[in-house]
């Protein structure tokens, strides 16, 4: 019989991007693979969604974020820590054979909770986090950037999240590499092995080597609804007549959040440089919005007026048919934790043009795309050389297919159900290992499981 599993994450909101996306095609697998799957999400009420036969969504009441995007709910700990709390009663009722995590931060301590057995009434599921961006990036990008943004996620990821849990999944390698940099000596040399025993300890980690917790699961586009037979002239003309543009304008899109660790102040930069060009009108898009939303237009019209249109949040059909109507489709950020934007993009037939870092890189090449570093120069450069050479962009956009068949939402769903499965058969197999929490009291992490 298929295991049931609950997922609880801040990070799924109706207008939000690719986690919400990535939640929404685990739902639909749930029917697929005829497994029970529950999501835990903040809301303004209290509210249960049945997605499928398979599926239900739990809406829990939360408040704004007081920080970083306010537009946006966040489950608070008060939330499932008390006794009598809706998330607790939630999770009583559905009694999962899984519990994931997709929290770093307000929700984070419930891993703890259960694995200490602060909740024994829960008996022991296994308990998974899912890393959908890295801490460092995070920090570097609202609080402190450098040597000492890295040192803090670092303490914080390998003393304190890592412990927590009994597996941890990651959307990329790159995602996933803050996982190894957190834990690893030779990534950590002055760290104090005594309180880093101290901290595996007092959260009763697993005497499981931390390798073996670890795995890569990346996500998947939806090939039906991002597709190049969405390509129209009437889609061209009714795009460019939306934003006021000249109908010969050449169109770049950005899709995505308007916000710092986006890297946006790449897109003025780069639309500076194509503004002087004397013989093709340059414009760009941004399907999206954010905390910066207001900084992007003040910028755009102290600079380049009207060269950059924000059109706000767009609907599904709307914005699959600009991804595959527009020239060029522009992803700023050098720190993607996987990057569904692009992957749509490259799925509609549109040439690609992202940084030569990150989590995209799981699938894009410049075999496929357009990679080079994050300048404004090497932006223009490459957005100059997809207009003109239409062979090589032909060519790309072919072979990107290629990338957009191996990663299809199916695919993804499928392998992420899979790797669940194995981790629990691991978790019932080793399961003293995981569960023992009177031997970790005095286990020795560092020597037996840092080797």
């Amino acid at each position: 019989m298929p295991i049931k599993s609950v997922h609880i994450t801040n990070y799924y909101h109706k207008d939000s991007g690719g986690i919400s996306t990535s939640y929404n095609n685990l739902l639909a697998a749930a029917e697929r693979h005829r497994r029970y799957i529950r999501l835990i999400v903040p809301g303004e009420t209290e509210e249960v969604e049945e997605v499928n036969e398979f599926a239900r969504i739990y809406y829990v009441p939360a408040k704004f974020s007081p920080v970083f995007d306010k537009r946006y709910r966040i489950i608070m700990p008060w939330q499932y820590m008390p006794n009598d709390s809706i998330i607790r009663k939630i999770l009583l009722a559905e009694k999962p054979d899984l519990i994931e995590v997709t929290d770093k931060y307000t929700i984070s301590m419930l891993g703890a909770m259960i694995r200490i057995g602060k909740f024994k009434q829960l008996g022991r599921p296994l308990l998974v986090h899912f890393s959908c961006e890295r801490m460092d990036d995070n920090i570097g990008s609202f609080l402190v950037g450098g040597n000492i943004g890295k040192w803090i996620a670092r303490r914080v990821m390998g003393n304190y999240n890592f412990p927590n849990f009994d597996f941890h999944l990651a959307n990329s390698p790159y995602t996933a590499g803050e996982f190894y940099d957190s834990v690893e000596k030779s990534k950590n040399p002055r760290r104090s092995d005594w309180f880093f025993n101290w901290c595996w300890r007092v959260f009763k980690a697993p005497r499981v080597p931390f390798e073996e917790r670890i795995f890569v699961c990346p996500r998947g586009v939806n090939v039906e609804q991002f597709s190049p037979a969405r390509k129209s002239d009437r889609v061209k003309r009714e795009m460019r007549e939306r934003a006021s543009i000249p109908a010969d304008s050449i169109v770049l899109l950005y899709a995505g959040r308007i916000s710092p660790e986006k890297n946006v102040e790449l897109l003025p930069e780069l639309m500076e440089i194509l503004a002087k060009d004397s013989e093709k009108d340059y414009r760009l898009l941004v399907a999206g919005a954010g905390p910066q939303a207001d900084w992007l237009q003040d910028e755009t019209a102290k600079r380049i007026p009207n060269k950059i249109i924000q059109l706000g949040h767009l609907d599904k059909d709307t914005l699959s048919n600009y991804y595959a109507n527009c020239d060029v489709f522009v992803h700023p950020n050098p720190r993607e934790p996987f990057g569904i934007a692009p992957l749509e993009a490259m799925a509609s037939g549109t040439a690609t043009l992202a940084p030569n870092a990150g989590g995209l890189l799981a699938y894009a090449t410049n075999e496929n795309a357009w990679l080079v570093a994050p300048t404004a120069e090497n932006f223009a450069r490459a957005v100059r050389e997809i207009i003109t050479d239409e062979n090589l962009r032909n060519g790309k956009i072919q072979r990107a297919f290629e990338a957009v068949r191996a990663n299809t939402r199916e695919i993804s769903t499928d392998r992420l159900l899979a790797t669940y499965d194995r981790i629990y058969e691991d978790f019932q197999k080793r399961n003293e290992l995981f569960t023992n929490i009177d031997k970790a009291k005095e286990f020795d992490f560092v020597k037996e499981v840092l080797c």
